[in-house]
């Protein structure tokens, strides 16, 4: 593993510096960790920040200069990306687009659909959400149950995706669905490019334990998709979806785990705490994953910079910064004490970590891939293997109720 840049990299690392100087306030506190995804004002400067660094040539470093990038590598990327985080600026509303569909509408999209959709999506001028968890089908993605069925032409789409990152402020999503039921669960799916404002899209936000309404419920009643829209080869979405939930871990596993170790010692020194031995020793702990999540970091660095793709480290990276996470929430409400309850941002360190553990891969699940494909270890045992998917056992709805956007409103 190398720690250093190479001569190339540090150029390039001076370059970007030198530019973020310029063009971009030096951050003076630590930004945020949570914020409503339809605050318009962070939206309107996340959009112009965008902008940006696509006239100027920043954006999308990895991406082909045909699509508006720079068709530069992925160590680039990564050392923007460090140098960026200096700066009083963010990207965070635009991470699915930029480092979920992005990539993988350059690996599976048409000529037509990536002249279409990169351009603005890499300016910031079209925010995009994926649509992939379902009730029935989270852990279990292949499992999904949202339909969609040929007819006049078209494609016409039902059912309900939760979970959904951003989807009350986004313009497009990235959306699977079954098309064939007759075939074993992984291989009766398709990718659709849904427009979120068609008719028949009901967005309804999910406000969380930490006040704050990240996630949404969408419901998809008769929602017309042009054949143009079908993002890879029809039944073949199995792919696709595998390309987006693998840039999703890497974008889980190169971000923030919450706050930084600094703000934990900070508070440990306000409440007096960094002389109680036990809580030196929480401290450790917390501060070695700190650095094992730099080390791993630094190794898929390095793999990018010898043009090798990351390995392991990816799934493993996605499931340390969960844990460290949950370790900070707990430790910080520890340190903190009553008080912490009257502090927004370690209250809200606490209630999010479950959705740090869940999104992108359950815990459970990284355990999975890292025992069968790391490890290998032996598989889970499957009982629907080779089964068609309409023959396995599921829920069904009531009498008369076609969709789950009837089967809510009946609730309510």
């Amino acid at each position: 593993m190398d720690f250093d840049d190479t001569p190339a990299e540090a150029a390039f690392r001076a370059t970007a510096r030198t530019w973020l100087e310029a063009n971009a306030p030096r951050r003076t506190a630590p930004a945020p960790l949570w914020r409503d995804a339809d605050d318009t004002d962070h939206m309107d400067d996340v959009r112009a920040w965008q902008r940006r660094l696509f006239d100027e040539g920043w954006a999308g470093i990895t991406w082909p200069a045909a699509h508006g990038g720079r068709g530069g590598s992925a160590v680039e990327q990564a050392i923007f990306n460090e140098e960026q985080a200096d700066f009083d600026v963010t990207q965070g509303p635009l991470t699915v687009g930029l480092g979920m569909v992005g990539p993988t509408l350059i690996a599976h999209g048409t000529p037509q659909q990536q002249a279409r959709f990169l351009p603005p999506l890499l300016r910031g001028a079209e925010v995009w959400c994926q649509l992939f968890s379902e009730p029935d089908a989270g852990s279990d993605l292949a499992a999904v149950a949202t339909r969609a069925r040929r007819a006049d032409g078209r494609w016409v789409v039902d059912g309900q995706k939760v979970w959904t990152s951003g989807a009350q402020v986004s313009d497009w999503g990235l959306l699977v669905a079954r098309t064939d039921p007759s075939v074993p669960k992984h291989a009766g799916l398709t990718c659709f490019l849904v427009d979120m404002r068609t008719p028949g899209v009901d967005v309804r936000p999910l406000h969380q334990a930490t006040g704050t309404a990240h996630f949404n419920e969408v419901f998809l009643s008769d929602v017309a998709v042009p054949d143009d829209c079908v993002l890879g080869e029809v039944d073949g979405g199995w792919t696709v979806a595998l390309t987006m939930l693998t840039s999703e871990r890497s974008a889980i596993g190169g971000g923030r785990a919450g706050a930084n170790w600094d703000a934990v010692v900070d508070l440990a020194r306000a409440h007096g705490r960094t002389g109680d031995p036990v809580v030196r020793q929480r401290l450790a702990e917390v501060y070695t994953r700190f650095e094992v999540l730099r080390f791993l970091r630094l190794r898929a660095q390095t793999a990018r910079s010898q043009g090798r793709p990351p390995g392991p480290e990816v799934s493993v990276l996605k499931l340390l910064v969960s844990r460290q996470a949950s370790a900070l929430g707990d430790l910080a409400l520890e340190l903190a004490g009553p008080a912490g309850m009257l502090d927004s941002d370690w209250a809200k360190q606490l209630l999010n970590q479950y959705s740090i553990r869940i999104g992108g891969g359950t815990d459970e699940v990284q355990r999975n891939v890292v025992g069968e494909r790391v490890l290998g270890l032996p598989a889970e045992p499957r009982a629907d293997r080779g089964v068609a998917f309409r023959d396995l056992a599921r829920g069904r709805p009531a009498e008369g109720v076609t969709n789950r956007t009837q089967m809510v409103d009946s609730i309510n």
